[in-house]
């Protein structure tokens, strides 16, 4: 029996410290003793790549360290791949990140477990626009189409495609942390099914697919009241409500001496992802897809020694522009509230 659980750990040391050939001959090692390709993917890799993101997140790697071993994991994914080279007993698969999505790695693994699975399997990479994945559906014709998601801000374009394909009679199965933990937004946007995993998508597909009956219930199913409005509006002006919102923070930052270059340009980025997540949450009406993130990114900045009193600013400005959005406002009320809280727990922390 080997100790997988150790062998992560040998991994995550390997990839942390950039020794792309130590981590490739430690996989494939692995495999010359006996464990198995699936085995190597779910309980070596896609483990140590979760560790990679938490210590990210914790501020304990750089984000040159991080992408530096996601580099390495997939090149052992490849390395996994070209050692064992199954052939095909099942249907064709094509497997492809929604179109703006290009953390490829998880959905990677899953198109090579379903691979070893026996499916004939078009792995067509990162962010694939949907005319594209159509173009390729007709040239190919596979039985389904595997759509990873790690972004819920993906969503939007997500529902595009899974409506595309649908219409050309091609089934969906979704799969990732952008469906939500329980795949509540894949059943919303329509698909056919939902995986959490790799091992768990295969085995979806070998029963056939079970599908989501309450997604296409009446004309159009719940997917016909996404959007909406306000939601429209957010996407529309997005760049001009940033801009907005930024130099509302600056005046409000100039009697504390105002904003140093690289602030404004973290500042920037943090408003786009607030508002990204904004309009995602106005897309699939669902509060607790912005107020998760809000929580996220609060616990992301105390990791990093920034206050999270920045973000309940940040949201209270944002709030404070969108006049014309009743909705909108009352979600970043929400993201407010949330914040606060870690604000609370920061300060309770601080004081023990």
């Amino acid at each position: 029996m080997h100790d997988l659980e150790a062998a992560t750990g040998r991994y995550l040391d390997l990839i942390g410290r950039a020794d792309e050939y130590g981590a490739v001959d430690l996989v494939l090692g692995l495999m010359d003793e006996g464990v198995s390709a699936e085995d190597v993917l779910l309980r070596i890799i896609a483990p140590g790549q979760r560790r990679v993101g938490e210590l990210w997140a914790s501020n304990e790697w750089s984000v040159a360290r991080e992408h530096g071993a996601t580099a390495i994991s997939e090149r052992a994914v490849a390395a996994v791949s070209g050692r064992v080279r199954p052939t095909p007993t099942r249907g064709r698969v094509a497997v492809a990140c929604a179109d703006g999505e290009y953390h490829a790695l998880p959905t990677r693994i899953m198109a090579e477990v379903l691979r070893l699975r026996g499916w004939q399997v078009d792995f067509l990479g990162a962010s694939v626009p949907g005319p594209h994945l159509i173009t390729h559906l007709h040239q190919t014709g596979p039985d389904v189409v595997a759509l990873g998601c790690t972004l819920p801000t993906r969503l939007p374009r997500a529902h595009a495609t899974i409506a595309a394909c649908q219409a050309v009679g091609i089934p969906v199965l979704a799969g990732g942390a952008g469906f939500g933990a329980d795949g509540r937004f894949a059943r919303l946007l329509g698909a056919e099914a939902w995986a959490p995993t790799a091992d768990a998508a295969a085995d979806r597909l070998a029963a056939g697919l079970p599908s989501f009956p309450a997604a296409h219930d009446g004309p159009g199913g719940a997917a016909a009241d996404l959007g909406g409005e306000e939601y429209a509006y957010l996407t529309r002006h997005r760049a001009d409500l940033l801009a907005r919102v930024t130099d509302a923070l600056r005046e409000a930052y100039a009697p504390m001496g105002g904003y140093s270059a690289r602030q404004l340009e973290h500042t920037a980025e943090d408003l786009g992802h607030i508002a990204d997540f904004l309009i995602a949450a106005m897309y699939v009406h669902d509060a607790a897809l912005f107020t998760e993130f809000v929580t996220w990114t609060c616990q992301v900045l105390v990791a990093r020694k920034v206050p999270a009193e920045s973000v309940v600013l940040g949201l209270g400005v944002f709030r404070d522009v969108l006049t014309d959005c009743p909705h909108a406002r009352a979600l970043l009320e929400e993201g407010v509230a949330a914040a606060q809280t870690c604000c609370a727990d920061q300060r309770t922390e601080t004081s023990v």
